[in-house]
């Protein structure tokens, strides 16, 4: 038969008891100060924008612009939604989500133009998002480039009337890589459409690895550069609502548009060609543009005419390599 201890003595139990309880609190803090330690304690309240070179922080975007002056620095910015706007008159301005993807610009632009306004030396943005810009005119964009050299990376432009506008500069260069324009453009305003992009007459225009998809007007890219590097790009009408080309050349360009995928949808103000070249004015020679690997067709079910390269230049114009859709016409002289 087995046999059982007696149970300790009443003290004895009340004396485990009470040192159990003592360890189960004293791990229990111990638990609660690690967990401390390991969360940002200041997340809430850390600064929104930081100079990287000398450390200084400030809450306010334009402030930090203010402080780099016309020197080169560079702004970091902690994850956040933020209602700021900036305009930039000098320097070089460097404008970088802490980790790319979690800033967002909502609805704030300065001088009723952009969020960010740019007439300095240069300026690149990296992993910034931009987003419900509109002002009166019906050119509300993320980013108005007036003067200067302009890079963006990583970034996104979203449900606005318009992602990047610029002004005039024959001597400026524009390079966009991996970038994500959705939502954009409008033709209901009088001083005529917007589109995702719309780059007046600069020196010239690289878009790489970028995609363009649900406009709402105008077109994907207008550029008036002289010179134009395409590469790798989508661009997916197939939500589009009321657009025009995927690309418009209006003023004649030379350069490359390469390796692009091209879908084009069923509600368009205009589906008569995918590409216009020099359209409106012949402000360049587009001799040599070359225009390769392209792969163009229309929305599934969609029985239409249209061209894929339209030309009101009579220039020479190197096509190879594309791979159009049955209805695709791939060249026609206007």
């Amino acid at each position: 038969m087995t046999r059982f201890r007696n149970p300790p003595a009443p003290a004895l139990w009340q004396r485990l008891v009470a040192r159990i309880d003592h360890l189960f609190a004293f791990g229990l803090m111990l638990l609660c100060a690690a967990l401390f330690v390991g969360t940002p304690a200041n997340a809430q309240s850390a600064p929104a924008f930081v100079i990287k070179e000398n450390g200084r922080s400030f809450d306010s975007l334009q402030d930090a612009v203010n402080a780099i002056g016309d020197r080169r620095g560079t702004i970091e910015i902690a994850p956040g939604t933020y209602r700021q706007c900036a305009v930039q008159t000098a320097g070089v301005v460097i404008y970088a989500a802490r980790e790319y993807g979690t800033v967002t610009f909502d609805r704030r632009s300065c001088e009723g133009k952009a969020a960010l306004v740019l007439r300095g030396l240069g300026a690149e943005v990296r992993g910034l998002t931009f987003t419900n810009m509109a002002v009166g005119d019906g050119n509300g964009a993320g980013i108005r480039l007036e003067k200067g050299v302009l890079n963006v990376a990583y970034s996104k432009f979203l449900n606005s009337q318009q992602g990047i506008l610029t002004a005039d500069n024959p001597q400026g260069r524009i390079y966009i890589l991996r970038s994500t324009f959705s939502g954009l453009g409008t033709c209901e305003h009088s001083a005529g459409c917007a589109h995702s992009i719309y780059i007046g007459n600069y020196g010239s225009l690289t878009v790489k690895e970028s995609r363009f998809e649900k406009g709402r007007g105008g077109h994907y890219v207008k550029a008036r550069t002289a010179n134009v590097v395409l590469e790798d790009n989508s661009f997916d009408d197939a939500n589009g609502m009321g657009t025009n080309y995927m690309i418009d050349l209006p003023a004649g360009s030379k350069g490359t548009i390469a390796n692009n995928w091209f879908v084009q949808g069923r509600d368009k103000e205009n589906y008569s060609a995918f590409i216009a070249l020099g359209a409106e004015t012949l402000l360049h020679d587009p001799d040599g543009l070359v225009v390769k690997d392209n792969t163009a067709r229309f929305v599934p079910g969609l029985n239409r005419a249209s061209v894929f390269l339209a030309d009101w230049t009579n220039s020479r114009v190197v096509m190879s390599g594309n791979k159009l859709a049955r209805g695709l016409t791939k060249y026609e002289l206007r």
